[in-house]
């Protein structure tokens, strides 16, 4: 095809109308050559960094920190840009005033002496790198980056190319200017997130940000903030948005996780979310309980009398008890779902102590069960009723969580394509014999990229249907199914033993089973199979998982099948670092390939300021390509040549009189 209209092109009238509404944009041919120009020369730009984490389980501050630091991206340009220039102590201080540069700079001021110096030379620094960091995007995308109140200053020192003396003079005399006007605090902190932004093009959160630690509401509203970023749903984040969404079981459900690791804050103060119903039953019923497997998991930084345990424990085992309840009424007018050995009210046998669970037979720990009726098990007392009613509408009614799960909704899926990668949670449901599952859901059997969009397309449903009480009760249904269903590819376990875990001390009964997948995605074969199965070569292409936590203490590896697959959930939960043995991993993916970085233990914010602790990170792979990776090879490049086609198209049709030009 030539833009100079040497071949002959019959457009559409739909192809005539689409170059008239683009005509709008570039009125005339110089216009139209000027914006093919400048798409060309940004599909020669290097690829933007991508970041990829994962189960982020409510750890604010760790995750606040990787963010700042981009997985140590920044650190690694400090040491690149300055090398031998800057000691190792002054490149930690350096980077600590980039990560918190209003703390950092409120504790420099209580011990420097000649404050003017230090702004002079953290400037020109701060100035150089961020230089560097960012060559790789167009003027016209820093610009749009620019902190508004300093936008035509950071952008002329950008772009000083330090040739001439009276140039060097002109920029000398803005940083002396800015220090001498008392705006260098304002001027370092503004350029300082300038270069956090920077640093990294896109974020992919993988997954869990809910549940175990205190701050997932802040996460989100992190994360609402952030400049670009998609989400791929794991089953702790689809319990929260199921239960804003008004579903009984996932509200009884997150209620009571919160409750198991003491963290009500999120519920109550951070969400608006009224337990006092709740608070009252709970003493009411269980007030000569000792409830002792319902005692919080508290970790050492936890301060919680042993009064407001009980209280909690209390609440606990309330909650639990109503979620059985909820869930077995669920799963009763849902039989297609195959979970009725999840039914185990009616197996209790208390007058012996015991529950019969798939047919063996177990002794309990706990025989109190003061709301169940025996002839009856799954019903609701008039109480429980009354919280169940109260709760739903306090979630229904909660602003912050209507939003933070719009949020989600917005930003999220089940799975992302993004630059020949495949990105999700979970798994994808398989057979015994390596083949994707055949699931039946909501009445339609279907298997692999098929199931996932239809899982998808319920999940939406649930939370947006507004006029169809039925529809609307089987979509919430499918909500609740995700999150603990023997099929979910956000769960991908036969079974959630959550009952067992609790009532029963014999440890083989809360044994969970693993779906077939994560056996299989060690092979090769099997990751190109599933490459293929979202349209993605597999030759290029990559799975990225999170949801399962890699136990590096064991010797367990977070890449799969020669490289195919990489596990980045290696436990930013602090609940989980026993078992993995460090602190999560997460993944970079920049202009050069991939780099996989693994994390030990966050101190704390405040340790990492006062005594400029980064979090110690370590590259445990890489895949480095041959030639460096541009902006043309990405989804975005995609995007840009199917414009430029259209722009050439608009061309030639200025050009042969199909269109009239303005000037």
């Amino acid at each position: 095809m030539s833009c100079c209209g040497e071949t002959i092109k019959n457009f559409s009238d739909q192809e005539i109308k689409y170059l008239k509404l683009l005509s709008t944009k570039y009125p005339n041919i110089n216009s139209a050559c000027t914006e093919i120009i400048n798409l060309q020369a940004i599909l020669n730009l290097p690829k933007g960094t991508e970041h990829f984490v994962s189960d982020i389980h409510g750890e604010y501050e760790s995750f606040s920190h990787v963010l700042r630091n981009a997985s140590g991206v920044i650190k690694n340009q400090i040491s690149f840009i300055f090398g031998k220039e800057m000691k190792d102590d002054e490149k930690k201080a350096f980077a600590t005033l980039i990560y918190y540069p209003e703390r950092k700079l409120e504790l420099v001021k209580k011990t420097e002496t000649d404050m003017a110096s230090f702004y002079r030379i953290n400037l020109e620094r701060l100035i150089k790198l961020c230089k560097v960091i960012s060559a790789k995007y167009t003027r016209s995308k820093v610009r749009k980056a620019l902190p508004k109140e300093f936008a035509y200053i950071i952008e002329e020192l950008l772009h000083e190319d330090g040739k001439g003396e009276e140039k060097q003079m002109y920029y000398k005399e803005i940083i002396e200017s800015i220090i001498e006007l008392n705006q260098a605090d304002r001027f370092i902190t503004a350029i300082s997130y300038l270069i956090q932004r920077l640093a990294i093009d896109h974020l992919h959160i993988l997954g869990d940000i809910y549940d175990r630690g205190p701050n997932a509401a802040k996460i989100v509203d992190t994360l609402m903030d952030y400049h670009n970023l998609d989400i791929q749903w794991g089953n702790h984040d689809i319990a929260w948005m199921g239960a804003a969404a008004g579903c009984d079981a996932l509200i009884c459900n997150v209620v009571r996780i919160q409750s198991r690791y003491a963290n009500l804050d999120t519920v109550e103060d951070h969400y608006g979310i009224n337990l006092i119903p709740l608070l009252m039953f709970a003493i009411d019923k269980y007030g000569d309980d000792p409830c002792k497997a319902f005692m919080p998991k508290l970790s050492p930084e936890d301060i919680v009398s042993e009064k407001e345990a009980s209280v909690i424990a209390k609440m606990h085992k309330a909650i639990s008890i109503m979620q059985f309840k909820a869930e077995g009424i669920l799963i009763k007018r849902n039989p297609e779902y195959e979970m009725d050995e999840r039914l185990l009210l009616h197996q209790l046998d208390l007058e012996n102590g015991t529950v019969t669970v798939e047919g063996v037979k177990y002794e309990l720990n706990d025989t109190n069960f003061p709301t169940i009726d025996p002839n009856n098990p799954y019903e609701f007392t008039k109480e429980e009723a009354e919280v169940m009613e109260k709760l739903r509408s306090s979630f229904l009614n909660s602003v912050k969580i209507q939003r933070h799960a719009r949020f989600l909704f917005a930003k999220g899926s089940i799975y992302t394509v993004f630059n020949n990668n495949l990105l999700f949670h979970g798994c994808i449901p398989f057979d015994e014999n390596g083949n994707f599952k055949e699931v039946t859901f909501n009445g339609k059997k279907c298997s692999g990229k098929e199931y996932f969009d239809l899982v998808e397309r319920a999940a939406r449903e649930g939370y947006f249907t507004k006029d169809d009480a039925e529809k609307k009760l089987k979509c919430l249904d499918s909500l609740w199914y995700l999150w603990c269903g023997p099929n979910s590819p956000l769960f991908g376990k036969k079974k959630m033993t959550t009952f067992e875990r609790y009532f029963i001390d014999d440890k083989a009964s809360h044994k969970e089973e693993k779906n077939t997948y994560y056996k299989l995605r060690d092979d090769e074969k099997t990751c190109r199979m599933i490459l293929e199965e979202f349209g993605i070569d597999p030759d290029e292409g990559h799975i990225v998982n999170g949801h399962v936590p890699v136990k590096a203490s064991s010797g367990e590896t977070p890449i799969k099948a020669n490289g195919k697959l990489f596990v980045i959930d290696g436990g930013f939960a602090r609940a989980y670092q026993k078992v993995t043995g460090i602190a999560g991993y997460t993944l970079i993916y920049n202009s050069h390939g991939l780099v996989l970085v693994s994390h030990e233990p966050f101190s704390s914010r405040e340790i990492a300021i006062k005594e400029e602790k980064d979090i110690l990170s370590s590259t445990v792979a890489l895949q480095y390509s041959e030639e460096r990776i541009r902006v043309g090879n990405t989804d975005i490049g995609v995007k840009l040549r199917d414009e430029m086609k259209y722009l050439k198209d608009l061309l030639y049709a200025y050009r042969t009189g199909l269109l009239k030009e303005v000037n």
